[in-house]
C-alpha cells in the first residue's frame, strides 16, 4: 500500500495541482443564488439542505490562535471558514505537530460530524479570517434529516482522512524542505493571494520540527527564488517550482477532495 501511494505522489509530481482545491485556479462553482457563502462545503449543497443549516450559521471573524477544539473536551460547534484556515494538532507530554488543515474547502469538528463528542487533538485557527460557526445539535439534527446532506459532509470527513494520512507520510518520508513545500502549497490553496502571514515558531509545530530546522529550510526555499520571506510573511513566488520542490508529496490529497467532492449534494 505504501508503495502504490508512494507511485500516486510521483504522479501527482508530475501534473499540475494548483488548481485542485478552491483557494487557487478554477474553483468549484457556487450555488448561483448563494453568492455569500465562500465556504466550498456551504456553496455546493441543494438549497433544501442549505435551508436545513441557514437558521443556525452565526458569522464570526476569527483570530489566530482562536481555539474551535479542545483535546478531551466536548465539541460544541463546527467552523465553516470563508477565509483563513485552521489547524489541527495532535500532542503529548512535550511536543505537538500539526495533523489536518481545514480551510474554506471544508469544515472543523470531524468527531461530531462521526457522532462523537471529542478527540484528543486540539483544533485552532492558525490564519485569521471569517465564517460560519453552527452548533454540534444543530448539525446533527439537519445530518438526520437529510441523507444528501449526511452524505456530502461524510465524504469531507473522508477527503480530511486522506490528507491526513498524506501528512504522516510525508512526516516519514521526505526532508525538511519538502515538507514546508508541501504545507505552503496546502496554505496557498486556502488563501486569496501569494502571501501566508505566520512565524517561524508556528510553523515549526505545524511541521514538528524545531525553529532552527524551519529556518534553514525557508533560507533554501528563498535561495531558490521559491519564496520571500519577511518577518511574520511568506510570499509565494514560484508555485510550479514549489510544486517540485514537495518531492511528490503534494497533490494526492487535494485530486482525492476534487474527486470525492465534485458532485452536488
Amino acid at each position: 500500500m505504501t508503495h502504490r501511494l508512494l507511485k500516486l505522489w510521483a504522479q501527482a509530481a508530475e501534473r499540475d495541482v494548483s488548481v485542485l482545491l478552491p483557494g487557487k485556479g478554477q474553483a468549484m462553482s457556487h450555488l448561483p443564488n448563494q453568492p455569500e457563502f465562500r465556504n466550498q462545503l456551504l456553496a455546493k449543497l441543494s438549497l433544501e439542505d442549505l435551508d436545513l443549516l441557514r437558521p443556525h450559521l452565526k458569522p464570526v471573524q476569527l483570530d489566530i490562535r482562536h481555539v474551535l477544539e479542545t483535546a478531551n473536551e466536548p465539541i460544541q460547534q463546527v467552523y465553516f471558514a470563508d477565509s483563513g484556515f485552521a489547524s489541527i494538532v495532535a500532542k503529548d507530554a512535550d511536543r505537538e505537530t500539526e495533523v489536518g488543515m481545514i480551510g474554506r474547502e471544508g469544515v472543523t469538528g470531524l468527531p461530531a460530524l462521526l457522532g462523537d463528542e471529542q478527540s484528543p487533538n486540539d483544533t485552532f485557527i492558525q490564519l485569521a479570517g471569517s465564517g460560519h460557526l453552527l452548533p454540534v445539535d444543530a448539525m446533527r439534527t439537519a445530518m438526520e434529516k437529510s441523507r444528501t446532506l449526511r452524505a456530502t459532509l461524510l465524504r469531507f470527513v473522508h477527503a480530511l482522512a486522506i490528507q491526513m494520512a498524506n501528512t504522516a507520510l510525508a512526516n516519514s518520508k521526505v526532508k525538511v524542505d519538502a515538507r514546508l513545500a508541501r504545507w505552503l502549497l496546502m496554505a496557498h490553496d486556502r488563501v486569496d493571494g501569494d502571501q501566508v502571514e505566520l512565524t517561524h515558531e508556528f510553523l515549526a509545530v505545524m511541521l514538528g520540527v524545531r525553529r532552527a530546522g524551519v529556518t534553514q529550510a525557508i533560507q533554501r526555499l528563498e535561495e531558490r527564488k521559491l519564496i520571500r520571506a519577511a518577518r511574520g510573511r511568506l510570499t509565494i513566488r514560484n508555485r510550479r517550482g514549489l510544486e517540485k520542490a514537495a518531492n511528490g508529496s503534494y497533490g494526492v490529497p487535494e485530486a482525492e477532495y476534487t474527486r470525492l467532492m465534485s458532485g452536488r449534494s
